[in-house]
């Protein structure tokens, strides 16, 4: 079963306390880096900074680590420096599609996102060696974020693909879960469909991600209807609603993007604006604690307690299965009933 966690502060937090959370929860090649830069290069972009992590490979940790770890940060090209949100999101993504087109043949290297403010690091070991091959576990000032998501899973009898590993991020938006998604096949008939960045569907909870997207950026919802789409009301309860129209055309329209099984959710919309929600009979487990600069989400509260010992804990929240969890960046913590 997957462990999941997320973590927002008024502040910069270092990722050791993702970590952390993480940890308590437990029982690409010099070529393609040149095929990457080449590409970006050509396409009018322009390099500002690079960051390469000092790693610390010392024997007997539990890391399958790549040959290098490249993050960079890019200006815009030039022409598009007039250019509105929305042709500048599309340019990102359709980038990073190609970069990762690119790149696959013979694993050369991994694109999981290319979006101002944003690092994504996805590692297959153990959370307190990763910390340790990465110079992670002394936190500094220098690599910090005010919003963090991380997830981990015990051993599988499957081979584990990079691309697989939570979170999932696609235009500023982040989705990561703990469970299973008994629809899956169901979700991709549909989004294969819906947006030429809807691929790869390497896990069943990637659909989690384009289902949000495709509800909060496509069709321009709010986010309280995203609940109303993954697990709809039944519809004994749907005719008692003031909203009873709107919610019977969410079933008909987008009943292919219906969600099953065990599963949690935690989300991050492009504003920073994070939440968690459940499936409609509450199989897996999630919490939500805070202290006065800090609100973090984990699967069991053990995580919460690693980093928030000092938390009130009786105002923790164990969200049910008909609402929604919503942290703004003031940190104000909204239930949502569905």
């Amino acid at each position: 079963m997957c462990r999941i966690g997320a973590i927002k502060s008024l502040n910069y937090v270092h990722p050791s306390q993702a970590l952390l959370l993480m940890q308590s929860q437990q029982k690409g090649h010099d070529e393609g880096v040149k095929i990457a830069e080449d590409m970006l290069h050509a396409a009018g972009f322009h390099r500002v900074m690079q960051w390469v992590p000092e790693t610390n490979p010392q024997p007997g940790l539990d890391i399958n680590a790549m040959p290098n770890y490249v993050f960079q940060t890019y200006d815009y090209p030039k022409h598009y420096k007039h250019s509105d949100e929305k042709e500048k999101a599309d340019l990102l993504l359709d980038m990073r599609l190609q970069l990762r087109s690119a790149l696959e043949d013979g694993e050369q290297g991994f694109v999981y996102s290319f979006w101002p403010d944003v690092v994504t690091l996805k590692e297959i070991g153990d959370p307190r060696d990763i910390g340790t091959y990465f110079n992670l576990w002394e936190p500094d000032d220098k690599f910090t974020a005010k919003v963090i998501t991380a997830q981990c899973r015990q051993n599988t009898n499957y081979d584990i693909v990079r691309y697989a590993a939570h979170p999932f991020f696609m235009q500023g938006y982040t989705a990561l879960a703990n469970g299973e998604n008994t629809f899956y096949l169901k979700n991709v008939e549909q989004q294969r469909k819906l947006h030429r960045g809807y691929i790869g569907f390497e896990s069943d909870s990637q659909c989690f991600l384009y289902s949000l997207h495709y509800v909060h950026n496509e069709l321009k919802w709010p986010l309280s209807y995203f609940k109303h789409v993954i697990t709809p009301l039944p519809f004994e309860q749907i005719e008692q609603r003031e909203d009873k129209e709107q919610l019977l055309a969410i079933r008909q329209s987008l009943a292919h993007l219906e969600i099953n099984g065990p599963n949690t959710i935690i989300g991050v919309l492009p504003d920073n604006t994070m939440f968690t929600t459940c499936d409609a009979k509450k199989l897996r487990p999630v919490v939500v604690g805070r202290n006065a600069d800090t609100v973090a989400i984990a699967s069991e509260v053990c995580g919460i307690n690693e980093i928030l010992p000092e938390r009130d804990w009786e105002a923790d929240i164990y969200p049910n299965e008909r609402e929604t969890v919503v942290i703004d960046n003031n940190l104000e913590v909204q239930r949502w009933k569905q």
